[in-house]
This record gives structure tokens, C-alpha cells and sequence, in this order.
């Protein structure tokens, strides 16, 4: 892991790794140039910071795994039911938004030690919600791990590709996973 600068440095090295989110979410090939640009820095700022494109990359990886152990930690919790975590870590992760373009069109590559840990605590969030009775028994965890990312995939499409809300998709996305998961 690398040392993260404080201060302006910080600052500018974050907005750097915004830019890049946001542009190579959409545009994988898109020149670093483009990445300056939108993080509102000139290229030689941009190669102070990371001076290859691998290096950037690198350093997205780090971003990336960064937000999903925020995205956990806020979303998880002991109380209420199964399927209501489920539903607040749909929600979470539906706001990462252009990190789950990256990662879901493989443009972040998360193997190795900076990974998030996807299934860490996930199956027990789904056995409370076997015991609770807000998730069918007959679904096992990882079913109900792999429909929660089908779905966000399919709400941020359904944003880029129509056109709707971010709202809209984000209620499409639970009411269908609300609707997958609940006993019959």
C-alpha cells in the first residue's frame, strides 16, 4: 500500500482519483490527459502523482477497495432483519455507482491484498435471514450475494442505457430484490 500525502496534496491526489473513476468508468481507453482535465489539473500534476497509467491504476485499486470497507461498515449492523442489511448494503453499494462500472466491466482488476472481501459476514446476514424469516430458506447465500450484484448492475445500466433516475433505478433495484428474496 502506498503513503496517501496529507493536506493539498491529499486533496489534489483524491480529485485525481475522482476524475479517474468517473472518466474511465465510461471510457476505458480514455487518454490521461482526459483524466487531468476533469480532476482540473494540468498532465505534470497528474504524473507527479502517478507518473504511469499503471500507477494510476494502482492507486484506483486502493480507492476502490477503500470505499467498499466504508460502504460495509455503514451498511452492516446486528440489528433488524436479514434482508433489511440486504437492503441497506444495496443501497450503499448503489452509490458507489461509476466504481461498480469499473469493476463490473473488469476495468479494476481487485485479486490480491487489497480486495474487499465480498463475502465477508454475507452468508451470516442471509442464515439471520433464514432464522428471521425475511429470506427463503431455500436460497442460499451465495444466490441471494450474486442476484444483490446482478441487480446493481442492472440499475446502473438501466440509469446509462435510459435515461432514469438514479432514485427510479435504486427502487426498481430493491423492489426486485425484495421481491427475489422474500419467502413465498
Amino acid at each position: 500500500m502506498t503513503t496517501v500525502p496529507s493536506g493539498s496534496r491529499a486533496r489534489t491526489r483524491q480529485a485525481i482519483l475522482d476524475a479517474a473513476v468517473e472518466v474511465l468508468s465510461r471510457n476505458p481507453g480514455a487518454p490521461l490527459g482526459e483524466v487531468a482535465a476533469a480532476a482540473d489539473v494540468g498532465r505534470t500534476t497528474l504524473h507527479r502523482y502517478f507518473p504511469e497509467r499503471s500507477d494510476l491504476i494502482a492507486g484506483l485499486k486502493e480507492e476502490v477497495s477503500r470505499r467498499f470497507r466504508e460502504v460495509r461498515e455503514r451498511a452492516r449492523s446486528d440489528d433488524g432483519t436479514g434482508a433489511g442489511e440486504i437492503r441497506r448494503l444495496c443501497q450503499e453499494y448503489f452509490e458507489l455507482g461509476d466504481v461498480l462500472s469499473l469493476i463490473f466491466r473488469e476495468q479494476i482488476d481487485l485479486e490480491g491484498d487489497d480486495e474487499p472481501d465480498w463475502d465477508d459476514g454475507f452468508e451470516a446476514v442471509v442464515d439471520r435471514g433464514h432464522r428471521d424469516g425475511s429470506i427463503d430458506p431455500e436460497l442460499p447465500a451465495v444466490w441471494v450475494q450474486n442476484l444483490m450484484w446482478s441487480q446493481l448492475y442492472a440499475g446502473w445500466n438501466y440509469v446509462a442505457e435510459v435515461g432514469v433516475t438514479r432514485h427510479e433505478a435504486m427502487r426498481l433495484v430493491l423492489r426486485s430484490m425484495e421481491g427475489a428474496i422474500t419467502p413465498r
